[in-house]
């Protein structure tokens, strides 16, 4: 037996899975399950709070009260982070990818509404020096007398990935309550560390089904490198020696269409047709963008041999809101 990190408990678990009926009729190929991440709590809703249960407990063996992360002005995991900080009486700090003047909706209204300190930064600071600007606040909190924690974009690391560890046990539990067996398990992949928990567990456990990501940013030997790299951190804290070699992580590549956080006409339509034919809400930014790839995919046959597919709903519905003017109805 296996004996992963310690975690907090703060989610809603287990998160149910349920047959997309509809769906899986209309495209006339496997049957396609969601499993819903997506209702792990309100305030720290999506797949972001099962890492930052593990993330967090480390913070508090450390001794630590402030927690420092970074994101996108929507980021579903700076809002979580803000969320469990205040729920242990921690202070958060947020490193921001925007502009100070950005309206107030969706994730940033949260965040502030939960006191949340904010330092917003451009996307040329962001992607050349977040991890530098975070150890810049850490130094000065330290300075103050704080003893500061620094969590990566999306608590995609060695220790946030036993999440996804944790949520295949779960997966592996309830195939067995609803008699189904998934040959492929699919999910949006934006930081890395969903997808590495998830192939982890899969070997150590010995599932049969695929992990299969679709990139919502980037490109796939760009998640690929991630994925690895979190892997090997996630394995120096157990206590095996197993290999898992780049070639066994699957990365569908091709329905990152705009950018990260930017949607296409069809992405917004595919949500909106979603929406009316499931009654779930999907997210522009993950959910929305991977749901349209797999659907895509499927029409193409790449999943021809599939009888049963699971998606990951990682959440993000606070970030549907800021973009609301882009639909039509």
């Amino acid at each position: 037996m296996i004996k992963i990190p310690e975690k907090i408990i703060f989610a809603n678990l287990p998160t149910k899975i349920e047959k997309l009926e509809r769906l899986s009729q209309k495209i006339n190929g496997p049957n396609i399950y969601i499993k819903r991440d997506d209702q792990t709590g309100t305030e720290v809703s999506g797949n972001k709070i099962r890492k930052l249960e593990f993330s967090v407990k480390e913070a508090l063996n450390q001794g630590c009260n402030v927690l420092i992360t970074c994101g996108g002005i929507q980021s579903n995991h700076c809002r979580a982070t803000a969320a469990v900080a205040s729920r242990l009486g921690l202070k958060s700090v947020l490193v921001l990818n925007g502009d100070e003047e950005t309206e107030v909706d969706g994730n940033l209204f949260i965040d502030k509404l939960l006191g949340a300190k904010i330092h917003f930064i451009n996307s040329e600071q962001y992607n050349d020096d977040k991890i530098g600007i975070m150890e810049h606040i850490k130094s000065e909190l330290e300075e103050q007398g704080c003893k500061p924690y620094i969590i990566p974009e999306g608590a995609s690391n060695g220790i946030g990935s036993f999440g996804y560890y944790n949520a295949m046990e779960e997966i592996i539990v309830q195939e067995k309550e609803m008699g189904v067996q998934f040959d492929r398990i699919v999910l949006p992949v934006g930081s890395g560390g969903t997808h590495s928990g998830l192939l982890l567990a899969s070997k150590t456990l010995k599932y049969t089904g695929d992990i299969y990501g679709i990139n919502i940013c980037d490109d796939a030997k760009h998640f690929i490198n991630k994925i690895h790299k979190i892997l090997n951190e996630s394995m120096q804290y157990l206590d095996i020696n197993l290999e898992i070699s780049k070639g066994e992580i699957n990365i569908i590549d091709g329905y990152v269409g705009r950018g990260y956080a930017l949607s296409s006409p069809e992405e917004l339509q595919f949500i909106h047709d979603f929406a009316q034919l499931e009654g779930i809400i999907l997210d522009p930014v993950y959910t929305g963008k991977a749901m349209y790839g797999l659907v895509q995919e499927i029409k193409k046959g790449t999943f021809k041999d599939c009888r049963n597919i699971l998606f990951i709903h990682t959440g993000g519905g606070f970030g549907l809101f800021p973009q609301k003017h882009l639909f039509k109805f």
